[in-house]
């Protein structure tokens, strides 16, 4: 969906979202939660915007690590085939996926920024459904740049760790960095942990 600026020039309106699912774990048991939130944002997009959802595990910049993704039709019989679609896909993913031993989010959010570019959307959100405690696996190299001018990074259900609950500063200090990084990149930082209230996920 496009809109003409005051030169002539089409402006995208539509939207590109890509959520990326912590797998690594005890988190793994919350992925029937992340059911729940992907199928409300499946009803909160429409035609000719993009949804992708991604698992978070050891090696998390790879196509290989994406469990489902659309680009919605504008005849909207056809884009609710496409949701029930995507719907089936992730169940299924949820029913059947092992743990990760490691934590790999940067990278998760390299691919995602990858995906979203590549779909040239007028809003582009990441959403982060994870404890937000990167685990890296000895030699992986995360020390990148994320450019993330124009894009909304929204961290999901971000639950506290049995250290955090020893020393609350952890937990404040994790979510204080991915802000800062996000901010420091371009990019637009919010934490939802009150998934009674979905509506803002998509809210400006």
């Amino acid at each position: 969906m496009f809109l003409l600026t005051a030169c002539g020039e089409p402006v995208a309106r539509n939207t590109g979202a890509y959520l990326l699912l912590d797998t690594s774990g005890t988190y793994s048991q919350e992925l029937g939660k992340a059911e729940h939130i992907i199928n409300y944002t499946l009803t909160r997009l429409g035609p000719s915007d993009s949804f992708a959802v991604a698992r978070i595990d050891t090696g998390s910049f790879s196509e290989k690590d994406i469990v489902a993704k659309v680009t919605f039709d504008d005849r909207p019989s056809t884009a609710n085939r496409q949701k029930r679609r995507f719907s089936e896909q992730i169940a299924a993913f949820t029913r059947s996926v092992k743990s990760s031993p490691y934590t790999d989010i940067t990278g998760g959010i390299l691919q995602a920024i990858e995906y979203l570019n590549e779909k040239e959307t007028g809003r582009k959100v990441i959403f982060i459904f994870s404890d937000m405690k990167e685990d890296l696996m000895e030699g992986y190299i995360r020390d990148i740049p994320l450019e993330l001018d124009g894009f909304e990074v929204v961290a999901l259900n971000v639950t506290k760790l049995r250290s955090d609950n020893v020393d609350p500063r952890q937990y404040l200090d994790r979510l204080e960095g991915w802000k800062t990084v996000v901010e420091a990149s371009g990019g637009n930082w919010r934490v939802i942990n009150d998934l009674d209230r979905l509506e803002k996920l998509l809210g400006r």
